[in-house]
């Protein structure tokens, strides 16, 4: 018997039991379906976070204080005062591989407009932090370096704040404000950038000089951190070299001494998130799969009756001139269709769960194209594997004892 017609007799045998075999199918079905969802969603989790953090800038470096050991306790590094003007003076000095810096102070509390409030956050910066974190101001200006100077009481302000204290359709460009009883007025708005991946707004955000946060609001002489870009994202790793180096210089730290400041790339931070999502997304992956070992359990199950069932004809086949090899062959196509078949149909139902059903919730999801074709091998695998041991149990029959069966 050729193999079309070893295919005919399989096809013929499988729409017999329709139901049967469907119920067969569905494990596949399911599983292939979850693991393309899946994929999906931690491929598209991935590229959500990375877009996230591009639009801060990819080429952007952040340097902290570190933490310190005092009295053998190891001190909370948003406590260290290690970061100084005078670090930002010498950055500006000698920076080969940075282009723009920014010290940074913030201050969290409420800001109010008339009857209006609102909680928020100022950060204190250099005019070069808007070029820095990619932002763009849609209407007024920036504050200068003047006002950095005279620790001018001026602001730039993010949409949300602009919608919490003035409502929508009002220009707030010169009008003042007040933050912990300071007045500040508003010199420009920022663009809308909306919430990102961790939920939060990041219009809800006012600007201004780091020298009046200084000064006139956290009362302090050091830094919470300074940001700078790399001149490119390729010279991020040398930028980190030179700024260590600056610092260390200006620390006075010597040889194996322990830095007593962080500097973390942006690059660096899109990297240890994609291994994480990487991670959570093989975890639900795996689990996923452990229904297509149950589907595939079950599709042996099936054979093994489908066998049990049709030994007379199996013995009519080997009395007419049919091999083993032959009827181990039908016998495993017709497993491998309804893998198959199950599998196409799982890969179409999770394709389609991906890309029209998971978006409606609001999470991200991209169907990676080599996750359908691990998934159609995966189920002709699961259909050889599985539909071997029916397979040769039918193979192994005694012709004249297959007859007699009843």
């Amino acid at each position: 018997m050729n193999i079309l017609n070893l295919f005919k007799v399989s096809i013929n045998a499988v729409a017999n039991n329709k139901m049967r075999s469907f119920l067969s199918m569905l494990g596949i079905i399911i599983g292939v379906a979850a693991v393309i969802i899946m994929m999906a969603i931690g491929q598209g989790s991935k590229e959500s976070i990375r877009k996230e953090l591009s639009t801060m800038g990819t080429n952007l470096l952040t340097i902290r204080p570190g933490a310190d050991m005092r009295g053998g306790v190891r001190q909370d590094p948003s406590s260290m005062q290690t970061l100084k003007m005078a670090d930002y003076e010498r950055i500006m000095q000698e920076k080969k591989f940075v282009t723009n810096v920014s010290p940074e102070v913030t201050a969290s509390g409420q800001v109010i407009y008339g009857n209006n409030n609102t909680t928020t956050t100022v950060y204190g910066e250099s005019p070069e932090y808007l070029d820095i974190k990619l932002w763009t101001i849609e209407n007024g200006d920036c504050f200068t370096e003047e006002d950095v100077h005279k620790a001018a009481k001026v602001v730039v302000v993010g949409k949300t704040i602009v919608t919490e204290l003035f409502g929508d359709g009002v220009d707030p460009i010169g009008k003042t404000i007040r933050f912990k009883s300071i007045p500040m007025r508003i010199v420009g708005v920022l663009k809308a950038k909306g919430y990102n991946s961790w939920g939060m707004d990041q219009d809800n955000v006012i600007i201004a000089p780091y020298t009046t946060v200084m000064k006139r609001i956290a009362a302090q002489t050091y830094f919470s951190s300074i940001v700078c870009s790399a001149i490119t994202e390729e010279l991020s790793d040398a930028a980190i070299e030179e700024l260590t180096q600056i610092l260390r210089d200006n620390h006075k730290l010597k040889g194996e001494a322990d830095d007593d400041f962080t500097i973390r790339s942006q690059a660096e931070i899109m990297e240890t998130m994609s291994t994480t999502m990487d991670t959570v997304t093989l975890i639900l992956v795996v689990a996923a799969a452990f229904s297509l070992l149950v589907a595939g359990i079950g599709i042996m199950n099936i054979m093994l009756v489908s066998v049990t069932e049709r030994t007379k004809e199996i013995g009519l086949r080997m009395a007419v001139g049919a091999t083993g090899a032959v009827i181990s062959l039908q016998f495993l196509i017709e497993s491998v269709l309804i893998s198959v078949t199950g599998g196409l149909l799982g890969i179409l139902l999770g394709f389609t769960v991906s890309e029209w059903a998971v978006p409606a919730f609001g999470m991200p999801s991209s169907v990676p194209a080599w996750s359908i074709y691990v998934s159609f091998l995966v189920c002709v695998c699961i259909g050889v594997i599985f539909g071997y041991i029916p397979a040769q149990k039918a193979a192994n029959m005694d012709p004249i004892e297959a007859i007699r069966h009843e």
